[in-house]
């Protein structure tokens, strides 16, 4: 689930906010009366909601979104008159006063989008390290100074014995230095 921060200009607000959610099943990290705080916790977290007011003592609502890492979303709970001069480009808004049902399917629909957005993320590749991409290259190297190869058929080969051997592609060019006495550099 999400990471939830509340942020109010006044601490009560954000409080009582935060109240509301928790009766509603939500868990809320933090509330917070100033951007500094937000930007602090959000630097801890991986991801989540901010929901916050149109502006704290230290800044307005618009850079502390510029602030948000990546995964993070933001809920803008101003008047309506507030919400008509302001960018609302990825930013999430709800006019205030608001009603308690329309706040939470907002919530509710964030949470779809966020949870879309986190699974899509660890499905993603990982990349590799340092170390492997020399592990790589140094197999590469030393495949292409024996064998006469170019580095197409050098990372090639590499591939196939990692396919053949069920290891993947940095274990195999490490075997491949190992086998053949290479030191390298790590």
């Amino acid at each position: 689930m999400a990471d939830i921060i509340v942020a109010f200009p006044k601490l009560d607000d954000a409080k009582n906010l935060r109240k509301l959610l928790v009766r509603n099943g939500y868990d809320v990290n933090m509330a917070c009366d100033c951007g500094a705080q937000v930007i602090d916790a959000v630097n801890r977290l991986d991801g989540g909601i901010v929901i916050c007011g149109y502006r704290f003592s230290d800044m307005y609502y618009r850079e502390l979104n510029e602030y948000l890492p990546k995964g993070f979303q933001m809920l803008l709970l101003a008047s309506p008159g507030r919400l008509a001069e302001c960018d609302l480009n990825s930013i999430v808004s709800l006019a205030m006063p608001f009603k308690v049902q329309d706040f939470l399917d907002t919530l509710g629909m964030m949470m779809v989008q966020y949870n879309r957005w986190h699974k899509k993320q660890k499905s993603k590749p990982k990349g590799r390290s340092d170390h492997d991409l020399r592990a790589i290259a140094a197999a590469k190297e030393l495949l292409m100074e024996r064998n006469q190869m170019t580095e197409d058929e050098a990372h090639k080969y590499i591939q196939k014995l990692s396919m053949d051997s069920s290891t993947n592609l940095a274990e195999t060019a490490e075997m491949i230095l190992e086998l053949n006495g290479k030191e390298w550099n790590i």
